[in-house]
């Protein structure tokens, strides 16, 4: 244990320190561990250039690596809360920006979906807009499996929100990846699209890998977890389905524990990996 986890240890035992603030202090522990920084780097798809954040450990690798799906964010950054858990265990993480959000070029989804107009015209608006990010997603993982110091047998994919959502995509498509973690996916949008519903049962009863599903106990709706976890059951492909304690204080901060929770949730996700990139 390191002088910063020593602390980190401490800290724990004094009343009144929120899940949430020990979370915060165990990924500095982490960032300290490693001199790695994300390289900005751009690829392409279709006609579009778009960027993303790509984190590796020190060496020559090849590594295994993890492609994380953001969410709704317009500037999803680096995801530098999450990303050191994962390097210094001797992962890539690379974090593409879909067209319209963070550094990529184009319109940003969430004004698409507002001006669709009517809740039906919206709820299938997000089913095509979804399909069309999966074609930045492939793309970004076709940039990722060319890098010299990536193993591309040894690829998984996590996604976050309308990630989750994208990796439920990439569940059933397959396209290389040997293990996805779902964490919160439509979490907010699935009870006010039905198109939505439709197309991650879909995808779910066809899945082509073993599946991670995570939430905190206060995040907005569990359901879809729940029903996506038992469908991908059904397919024979292994599963994992985990509650965890509520996270701060409302639904918010417990959506967000896919992104400042990695040190609660990250053990089991790194386990249920490594298992099954054997």
């Amino acid at each position: 244990m390191n002088k910063c986890m020593r602390l980190l240890t401490g800290l724990a035992i004094l009343a009144g320190l929120s899940i949430a603030a020990l979370a915060a202090l165990a990924v500095t522990c982490d960032a300290q561990g490693t001199d790695a920084k994300p390289a900005l780097v751009a690829f392409r798809s279709g006609g579009l250039e778009l960027k993303g954040f790509l984190w590796k450990p020190a060496g020559a690798g090849p590594f295994p690596a993890i492609l994380w799906n953001h969410g709704s964010e317009k500037s999803p950054g680096a995801v530098d809360r999450g990303a050191p858990f994962f390097v210094t265990r001797g992962y890539v993480f690379f974090v593409p920006h879909r067209r319209g959000q963070g550094r990529s070029p184009g319109p940003y989804i969430m004004d698409q979906l507002r001006a669709a107009g009517a809740t039906p015209d919206r709820s299938l608006a997000l089913v095509m807009l979804q399909e069309a990010q999966l074609d930045d997603q492939l793309a970004a993982l076709a940039y990722l499996k060319s890098q010299p110091f990536v193993d591309p047998r040894r690829l998984a994919v996590m996604g976050f929100s309308f990630g989750g959502i994208q990796t439920m995509l990439a569940v059933e498509r397959g396209a290389g990846y040997r293990v996805a973690v779902n964490c919160s996916g439509a979490a907010e949008t699935w009870r006010t699209s039905p198109d939505l519903r439709q197309r991650l049962i879909r995808a779910a009863r066809h899945a082509a890998m073993p599946v991670f599903f995570l939430q905190a106990e206060n995040d907005y709706d569990l359901t879809p977890n729940r029903v996506l976890s038992a469908e991908v059951r059904a397919s024979g492909k292994p599963v994992e389905s985990k509650v965890y304690p509520a996270f701060g204080t409302g639904a918010q901060d417990g959506h967000g524990f896919c992104v400042r929770g990695a040190t609660i949730w990250g053990p089991d996700v790194v386990k249920f990996i490594e298992a099954n990139l054997k």
